[in-house]
């Protein structure tokens, strides 16, 4: 096992890797921008290195930065979090290039996962069930576009090869909007991901957002942890999350995660990653795979009593996992609401000090936060603050649990979604489950404040 490993991310996920690793019994090094000076674990920390000042590029996305911090504390191995460079090859090959321990997958995996093409090529050959449309990159040549999108079907959706977040996508409707929808999507990609190629899928009407957790290490054993409901969305980023997925037969999810654990074998992989699905009229079609720790890996630990963050450690230390797949059993039904500093309806960022900070306690309820009372939330990251998870021995309870959670929090100085997270967990088709991932965007323009 590792001695010490730098924790290379900010916020909750800053702070899941440091308490992971000081249960293991390993020295975890935080590293912070100026901006992040006050945070809860850089106080808790018995190392904590500044690598720069508050803009992203030029702290968190700082690769000889981050590796300089690893060297002059002796650090071992470089865990990534999610966000910024979690699922970049380059720096999880710099990182092992300079003699440390990438804990996450290979660079080899990261960069074939990390292209939406070459991911669904692989994925095809192992057999896990994609979206319909072109083979690979999209020609140049209009007419064969054209062709293409004939053959799969209007509506058609183009997305970046190298995108992800949501960002680097156009829906397309008719033929006459076809080619220019392409250059502009082509241009986008160039500009945000610094690759121009694009792909084409038919675009599935009213589908859910599902995906598969899994866990695999080094010796080609691989485990999959159940499945999580991630259809609750606004602009593509999620918002609530739950697992199991409500109203879908086990013995479905049972064979998707099979051959998602049969693709992790075929392609080498190593630690943690989820495979990400759209679900439509009983059918799966594979979208994307995430190379990292997912923001919504506890609904998952509740479920299965899997610790996702320590598992991920272990095998990047060379240990075999330590359960197979028969010693996976899910238990009970959970919820998270991520709990972002933004006005609830309008969704503004509202950084600030937070005056009052009051977590939920009681059966069945953890709280993923950074913050406290007093702390100031800088303006150049992200919004989310906190996530509050709840487990319950159905959804029923677990939404109850929920509700009680959200009314027992309070959070004074700034604004929140908790008010929008309470009307969402009494919405009527919300409560009955299976709600599709356009959902909330018709809800909220129904509801507009």
């Amino acid at each position: 096992m590792f001695k010490k490993i730098l924790v290379a991310n900010r916020g909750e996920i800053a702070l899941r890797i440091q308490r992971a690793c000081s249960e293991m019994g390993v020295k975890a090094v935080m590293v912070y921008s100026e901006a992040d000076r006050e945070a809860k674990y850089v106080k808790l920390a018995e190392e904590a290195v500044c690598i720069g000042p508050a803009s992203a590029s030029l702290s968190y996305l700082n690769m000889p930065a981050l590796i300089s911090a690893a060297e002059v504390t002796d650090a071992e191995a470089i865990h990534p979090g999610y966000g910024f460079l979690a699922e970049n090859a380059d720096f999880a090959e710099r990182v092992e290039k300079s003699g440390f321990q990438f804990i996450g997958p290979t660079p080899e995996s990261i960069r074939l996962m990390g292209d939406k093409v070459s991911a669904k090529q692989a994925m095809i050959k192992a057999g896990v069930p994609c979206v319909p449309g072109s083979e690979g990159e999209l020609p140049d040549d209009p007419v064969q576009i054209r062709r293409t999108a004939k053959t799969v079907g209007y509506p058609v959706i183009i997305k970046a090869a190298g995108g992800g977040g949501g960002r680097g996508m156009r829906v397309v409707h008719t033929e006459a909007a076809l080619i220019n929808a392409v250059q502009m999507t082509k241009a986008e990609a160039g500009a945000a991901f610094g690759n121009p190629a694009v792909y084409m899928e038919k675009y599935l009407q009213n589908p859910r957002h599902i995906e598969i957790q899994i866990l695999a290490d080094k010796y080609k054993n691989a485990v999959y942890l159940g499945e999580r409901d991630c259809s609750m969305q606004r602009r593509h980023q999620k918002v609530i999350e739950e697992a199991p997925a409500p109203g879908i037969p086990r013995r479905l999810i049972e064979r998707l995660g099979e051959r998602c654990v049969a693709a992790c074998k075929k392609i080498g992989y190593r630690g943690a990653g989820t495979f990400e699905f759209l679900y439509e009229n009983g059918e799966f079609y594979f979208i994307e795979m995430n190379t990292r720790v997912q923001v919504e890996h506890p609904v998952t630990e509740f479920i299965t009593g899997v610790d996702i963050v320590k598992t991920q450690i272990m095998v990047a230390a060379g240990e075999k996992l330590p359960f197979t797949q028969r010693q996976i059993e899910i238990r009970g039904h959970a919820i998270e609401c991520r709990i972002n500093a933004e006005d609830p309806f309008t969704f503004t960022p509202s950084p600030g000090r937070i005056t009052t900070w009051h977590t939920p306690g009681g059966p069945g309820v953890r709280v993923d936060s950074h913050i406290y009372t007093n702390y100031f939330i800088p303006p150049n990251y992200d919004s989310m603050i906190a996530k509050i998870i709840v487990h319950g021995d159905t959804r029923e309870q677990a939404l109850a649990r929920m509700r009680t959670a959200l009314n027992e929090t309070v959070i004074e100085g700034i604004q929140s979604n908790i008010p929008l997270h309470r009307e969402l967990m009494v919405d009527a088709n919300f409560v009955a489950g299976g709600t599709n991932i356009h959902y909330l965007e018709e809800w909220l323009a129904q509801h507009k404040r």
